[in-house]
C-alpha cells in the first residue's frame, strides 16, 4: 500500500539503524522516546515529526531533595485496628511502602489528620489522642473493641509510575525519581523556567508530550512492592495543605480527609460520588487547567506543538470535563486497549488531533517467553477496529522498547497489517461521519460524560472480572451505529432529551453505575416511567434500578418486567415459563455458538441470580432452571430489556443490536444495513458510497450483505479480514 502516515514509532539509542529501517518500512511519520530512553541525536535530522516526553513532576531530584516541602502528597487511611483497651497506638505506615510514602510530620497533624471510630463513624477528638513521631505511631483514647483507622498525609518519595516501570522492567541501577508538587507557588515558578529552558535547549523536537500533568492517579504499593492500591480516577494524590486551604476558600466549607479517604474506598469509581467529593474534582479541574494552560502556551511559544498522555499524572485534566477545552492543547494521546478505551480517547473534543498507542507496549512483560505479542496485538486491533469505523483516532502509535518488538519472529509483519487497514479506513471515509440509526442510546449512570466511556475502566483496557458482565454492554456499543450519551439521574430530573429512544441502566446494586439511593428519587422513577409508557425503550443489565424500598428491589420493576428476590418475597410464589421465540434472538438461532441445549449457551457472564418475571406483559427469552436471564416487557407505548449479564463477545453484540432496536420499537431500521453472520459487522460512509465490513473472527466467514432490505453482496471472508465494498 501506498499511503504512508498517521503513525509513530519509539526509538531507543540503541536502535538508530533499525528506527529508520522501520519507520520507511511502515510508513511511520513521528519518533518518540520512551520513559527511560532518550532520544538518539542521531535520528533528530529524520523527515518526521519528533516527540519527546515531558515530566512536569519528576526527573530532577535535586528540586526535590532541596525543597522537601513541596514534594507531592497522598491522603491514605491507616489499617482499621481493634482496641483491646482504653488506649490504643496505630502503627500508620503499616501496609504501606516506605520506599515510595514518608508520614508528612511537617504540617499541622490535628489540622489536617482525622481519627474516626469506625465503629460508630464519629470523629476522635483531636484533644483525645497524639502523634508518636519517634515511632510513627497514633496514640489515641479508646472504646474497647471498637475499631479505630487514621487519615494521615504522606509525601510521595518515589514517583508511582517511575516504581511501576522500575519493578516491572527490573531496573537495578536507576535512582528513585521523586515527585514534587507543581501546585505550590515556589515550585511552579521553577517548573515554569525549567520549561522554557527545555524548549531552547530542544529546538529539533516538534512535540512535547506531558506525561502528563501534575497529580498522578492513586497508585500505591504495600510493603513487598506489590500494588496495593489503584483507582485510574483517583484524587487522593491530589493534595496538600496549600491546595486544601485554597479548596476550602472557594467551597465554602472546611475540607475533611474523609472526601477523599472515603472509609478505605479513596472514592472508587463504584462509589456513588458524595458532593464534597464532586466539588472537590470541580475545583481541581478549575485549577489544573489554569495552570497546564499557562505550560501549554509556553510551548506554543517556542513554536512546538502541545500534547498530553491520557494517564499517569492526569488527574484534573479529564478530557470529558467543563474546563478540558481551555488548556488550550494541540493533541491527546492514550493507550487503546479495547474499543471502549480506543472511544475514550477518540471522542475527545478541543485537541487538533487525537493518537492512540496500541497494544501490547513493548514491555519484556509480553515480549518474553511464554508470552503472545502477536496474539495480543491481533486482539487488541479486531476491538480497536470496529470502534474506529465508528469513531476514528486520527493517529496510531507504539510505546515501550522497539528493540524487543523487532527482533520478535513475526511482530513487525503483524502491526504492518494494522497500520495498512488503519490508512485505508481514513482514505474510505475522508473525514465524513458513519451511518448511525436515527435515534440516540443513553448511558444512566452517577458520573454521566465526565467519564464517558471511561468510567468502569481499571486503565488499559484492564477490567475488573466482578464487572465484565457490564463492561460488556459499553464494548459492544463503542463498535454499534448509533450515537451514545452519558447521562446522571440530575439530568434525567430536568429532562430526558428528544433524541434519545433507548436508555441503558448497567451495573451492580448500590454502585455509581446501577444508581443506588437515586432510584428512591420520585423524581429519576417517575421520569423514566412516563419516558416509556409513551414509547421510549428501557434495558437493564445486573441489577438496574437496584435500591430495597417500598417492597421492591427494582424499582422499576414494572418497567423491566422483572425483580431480584432477595428472600424476602419467597413465602411469594413465581410462575415463570419459557418462551424464546422473539426478534431479539433470530440472529443466534442455529448459530454454532449454540449446543443443543438452544440458547442456554448465551454468554450471561456471571450473570444475575434469583432473576424473577412478574407483572402482566413480559416474555421471558431465557432461563436457569426456574429464574430469568433474558426477559422483555411492554409498557404502555414503551418496552423493555433486562439482562442478566452481557459480556463483549460477536454474538452478544448482535445480541443486543437487535435488543437496543426492539426497545426502540424500530425493528426495521436495523435492515437498513445489515450483515447475517454474527461474527460480522458492517459500517457504511454514505458520503463516500463506501461500506466496510469486518470480520470480528480469527476463522474465516460467509456473511451477506443487505442494503435496504435487499441483498446485496455475499461474501467470504478470511480471519479478521476487514472488507471494502462499494455502494
Amino acid at each position: 500500500m501506498s499511503i504512508t502516515g498517521r503513525l509513530t514509532l519509539p526509538t531507543d539509542v540503541d536502535m538508530v539503524e533499525e528506527t529508520i529501517r522501520l519507520k520507511n518500512l511502515l510508513g511511520a511519520d513521528a519518533l518518540r522516546d520512551c520513559d527511560g530512553t532518550q532520544m538518539p541525536e542521531e535520528l533528530l535530522t529524520q523527515d518526521a515529526k519528533k516527540y519527546a516526553t515531558y515530566y512536569t513532576t519528576r526527573k530532577d531530584n535535586d528540586w526535590a531533595n532541596a525543597n522537601p516541602d513541596e514534594v507531592q502528597q497522598e491522603y491514605l487511611i491507616s489499617e482499621r485496628v481493634t482496641a483491646k483497651d482504653v488506649k490504643l497506638r496505630i502503627k500508620l505506615m503499616k501496609g504501606f511502602h516506605t520506599e515510595q510514602l514518608k508520614v508528612n510530620d511537617m504540617d499541622d497533624p490535628k489540622r489536617w489528620w482525622e481519627v474516626i471510630d469506625r465503629t460508630t463513624g464519629e470523629i476522635v477528638p483531636p484533644e483525645q489522642w497524639e502523634y508518636d513521631k519517634a515511632t510513627g505511631e497514633v496514640e489515641l483514647e479508646s472504646i474497647k473493641y471498637h475499631q479505630y483507622t487514621v487519615s494521615f498525609l504522606a509525601f510521595l518519595i518515589w514517583d508511582p509510575v517511575h516504581m511501576y516501570n522500575f519493578i516491572t522492567n527490573d531496573w537495578k541501577d536507576a535512582p528513585h525519581q521523586l515527585t514534587y508538587d507543581v501546585r505550590q507557588p515556589k515550585t511552579q515558578e521553577y517548573v515554569k523556567k525549567k520549561l522554557k529552558k527545555w524548549c531552547e535547549d530542544n529546538p529539533d523536537i516538534d512535540v512535547v508530550r506531558f506525561t502528563t500533568f501534575f497529580h498522578q492517579f492513586t497508585l500505591t504499593f504495600d510493603e513487598k512492592k506489590r500494588e496495593k492500591y489503584v483507582e485510574w480516577f483517583g484524587y487522593s494524590a491530589s493534595v496538600s495543605p496549600y491546595i486544601l486551604e485554597k479548596f476550602e476558600k472557594w467551597a465554602g466549607y472546611k475540607f475533611r480527609p474523609e472526601f477523599i479517604v472515603d472509609e478505605g474506598y479513596h472514592n472508587s469509581m463504584f462509589r456513588v460520588p458524595s458532593k464534597e467529593f464532586k466539588d472537590f474534582i470541580e475545583f481541581q479541574q478549575i485549577e489544573v487547567s489554569k495552570l497546564a494552560k499557562e505550560l501549554v502556551d509556553i510551548v506554543h511559544s517556542y513554536g512546538k506543538e502541545a500534547m498530553m498522555f491520557l494517564g499517569d499524572h492526569w488527574i484534573g485534566t479529564e478530557p470529558f470535563g467543563k474546563y478540558f477545552d481551555k488548556i488550550g492543547l494541540d493533541a491527546v494521546v492514550g493507550s487503546v486497549g479495547d474499543g471502549v478505551t480506543l472511544r475514550m480517547i477518540s471522542d475527545i473534543k478541543g485537541v487538533k488531533y487525537t493518537e492512540g498507542r496500541l497494544l501490547p507496549y513493548f514491555f519484556p512483560d509480553v515480549f518474553c517467553e511464554g508470552g503472545d505479542p502477536i496474539g495480543e496485538a491481533r486482539e487488541n486491533w479486531m476491538k480497536a477496529r470496529r470502534a474506529i469505523l465508528r469513531s476514528p483516532l486520527d493517529r496510531i502509535g507504539y510505546g515501550g522498547y522497539l528493540k524487543l518488538a523487532s527482533e520478535w519472529p513475526g511482530f513487525i509483519e503483524e502491526i504492518q497489517h494494522v497500520v495498512d487497514d488503519f490508512r485505508l479506513i481514513h482514505e474510505n471515509m475522508q473525514g465524513t461521519k458513519s451511518y448511525v440509526a436515527p435515534f440516540k442510546v443513553g448511558i444512566l449512570n452517577c458520573w454521566g460524560n465526565l467519564r464517558r466511556w471511561m468510567a468502569n475502566q481499571v486503565h488499559h483496557a484492564i477490567w475488573h472480572r466482578e464487572i465484565y458482565s457490564y463492561v460488556g454492554i459499553l464494548e459492544c456499543l463503542s463498535g454499534m451505529p448509533f450515537d451514545v450519551e452519558f447521562i446522571t439521574f440530575d439530568e434525567v430530573k430536568e429532562g430526558i432529551p428528544e433524541d434519545i429512544k433507548v436508555i441503558i441502566n448497567a451495573g451492580d446494586a448500590y454502585t455509581a453505575f446501577s444508581g443506588a439511593e437515586n432510584w428512591k428519587d420520585e423524581k429519576v422513577v417517575t421520569a423514566i416511567r412516563e419516558f416509556v409508557d409513551k414509547g421510549g425503550g428501557f434495558i437493564g443489565v445486573g441489577e438496574p434500578t437496584a435500591c430495597q424500598f417500598q417492597g421492591r428491589y427494582f424499582q422499576l420493576s414494572d418497567v423491566l418486567g422483572v425483580d431480584r428476590e432477595m428472600d424476602f418475597s419467597l413465602s411469594t410464589d413465581k410462575y415463570n415459563e419459557l418462551n424464546a421465540e422473539h426478534f431479539i434472538l433470530e440472529d443466534i438461532k442455529g448459530s454454532s455458538a449454540l449446543g443443543s441445549s438452544g440458547l442456554g449457551e448465551i454468554d450471561f457472564g456471571e450473570g444475575m441470580s434469583r432473576i424473577y418475571a412478574q407483572g402482566e406483559n413480559y416474555q421471558i427469552l431465557d432461563m436457569d432452571g426456574e429464574y430469568c436471564r433474558l426477559v422483555v416487557n411492554e409498557y404502555g407505548k414503551g418496552r423493555s430489556v433486562y439482562f442478566a449479564g452481557l459480556p463483549y463477545s460477536p454474538q452478544n453484540c448482535r445480541i443486543l443490536l437487535r435488543a437496543i432496536y426492539y426497545a426502540a420499537g424500530m425493528e426495521e431500521e436495523m435492515k437498513k444495513f445489515y450483515v447475517t453472520n454474527v461474527d460480522t459487522e458492517v459500517t457504511v460512509f454514505e458520503k463516500t458510497g463506501k461500506i466496510a465490513i469486518i470480520n470480528n473472527s480469527k476463522e474465516a466467514r460467509h456473511t451477506e450483505l443487505y442494503v435496504e432490505g435487499k441483498m446485496k453482496y455475499s461474501l467470504d471472508l478470511e480471519p479478521m479480514e476487514m472488507r471494502w465494498v462499494d455502494m
